[in-house]
């Protein structure tokens, strides 16, 4: 048997701790959980790609426009005439790169209702008020739309307080009120699916749906695209869910008009997370949440997320579980953290220790020794082998889902240019899973 340097000597120590038992232990923990989120991506796929049936079924049966309803008949006047009226609410700050296309794609939506659009912004100062002057200027014959200036916020988030104002200027006689954030690209039937779901189902509370995250190329984008996957599983429950996202969310607006379970009041005295404290009002109450299969949008990163501003997102995501309404909710928000951390350290532990089995493997092969000695763990390798084996079928059922939710918005929205995967780098794909 060769000699070996101290550095070598460490790397192999390292190698055989990592096959003790409680090491074990860990690197299995690890391979379940890259299977459960397998499993949890194929269901979601499985929900996306029922609804593309559904849609694929009434367009062989004549319907042209199964892109806004199933249905061909709810696209008569005597059902368009008697939907309800919706507020769309939008509360901005700033202006980024895809803003305009966003609310280009928000404002010209196929709703056959009354509809208004109330965009809210702090004061006249911010970029986006301007932007939103010329873009409203374009249409301002073609829809209901207007920009609200909401002043400075004293006592609560500056995102509730412009969505509170937006409340308090919508029209009387708005049944629905639907809260949208600056980054979500509409398809234009999501607010007809929505109100249909609303109306077919008036015990539901709030709701909501999950952005497609378009990666722009940049580490940082692929980071919140990784982040984001597994929350998607949530929204892809074809109905209940127990999760909430304030990009999205559609809700009565007499709950606003007469504080319903502290909606107003909650949100406006120290709220911070609009979706936090909804779903915690939510769960005390027991109201129902839902996000129909067709709730996904298209959500394309800016190109100059890098890694930072990625990781100043998750410092600022950490936050609002320290925000909460109840001391119920407390410890169920610190539960979450405790919950997120475990599993989050469980998922990338076996890949440190999947590391340390082949720096020692390279270093006892490069000494002329055969890998089959005795004092070589051999049992490293194999478990190497596992975390690959189960690292490729996560791999694949992430790019299965993403695969479908692209098709998915591609016959959601006919009229815009197709998403395509090509765009995806899958070697980034792969590499910041270890980040999120």
């Amino acid at each position: 048997m060769s000699s070996f340097d101290s550095l070598d000597a460490f790397v192999l120590a390292a190698s055989r701790a990592c096959c003790c038992p409680l090491a074990i232990f860990i690197q299995i923990q690890g391979f379940f959980i890259c299977l459960v989120l397998a499993l949890g991506w194929a269901l979601a796929a499985y929900v996306r790609r029922r609804e593309i049936r559904q849609m694929k079924d009434s367009m062989k049966h004549g319907n042209t426009f199964a892109f806004l309803y199933h249905d061909i008949n709810a696209l008569e006047h005597s059902s368009q005439v008697n939907l309800p009226r919706v507020t769309v609410v939008m509360p901005l700050k700033g202006f980024g790169e895809h803003n305009l296309h966003n609310w280009r794609t928000q404002i010209t939506s196929l709703y056959g209702g009354p509809l208004e659009f109330l965009f809210v912004v702090d004061s006249i100062e911010d970029p986006a008020y301007h932007a939103v002057s010329r873009l409203l200027a374009d249409f301002k014959d073609d829809v209901d739309a207007r920009i609200v200036v909401a002043g400075m916020s004293a006592t609560c988030s500056q995102k509730i307080h412009n969505q509170l104002v937006g409340v308090e200027n919508m029209h009387k006689d708005t049944k629905y009120v639907f809260f949208l954030d600056d980054d979500v690209r509409l398809h234009p039937g999501s607010i007809g699916a929505l109100t249909a779901e609303m109306e077919k189902n008036p015990d539901i509370f709030i709701q909501t749906g999950y952005p497609l995250d378009l990666p722009s190329g940049s580490l940082g984008s692929y980071c919140i695209y990784e982040y984001h996957m597994p929350c998607s599983m949530g929204f892809a429950t074809g109905g209940k869910t127990f999760f909430l996202w304030g990009g999205c969310m559609m809700m009565h607006a007499d709950d606003f008009r007469n504080d319903r379970h502290g909606v107003v009041s909650e949100l406006r005295d120290g709220g911070y997370s609009d979706d936090m404290t909804l779903a915690a009002i939510a769960g005390a109450h027991k109201r129902l949440i839902t996000s129909p299969p067709v709730a996904v949008f298209p959500h394309p990163l800016a190109t100059d997320l890098n890694f930072g501003r990625y990781w100043n997102y998750l410092r600022k995501q950490t936050f609002v579980l320290e925000s909460y309404t109840t001391q119920v909710n407390w410890i169920m928000n610190r539960a979450l953290f405790s919950v997120h951390c475990y599993f989050s350290w469980g998922f990338v532990m076996p890949y440190i220790m999947a590391g340390i089995h082949v720096a020692a493997a390279l270093k006892f092969y490069s000494k002329g020794n055969s890998l089959g000695e005795t004092e070589f763990p051999a049992c490293g390798l194999k478990l190497v082998g596992c975390l690959v084996v189960c690292t490729i079928i996560e791999l694949l059922s992430m790019w299965n889902l993403t695969r479908i939710e692209v098709k998915l918005c591609n016959l959601l929205s006919p009229e815009a240019p197709p998403l395509s995967l090509a765009s995806y780098n899958w070697c980034l794909v792969s590499s910041p899973l270890l980040f999120s």
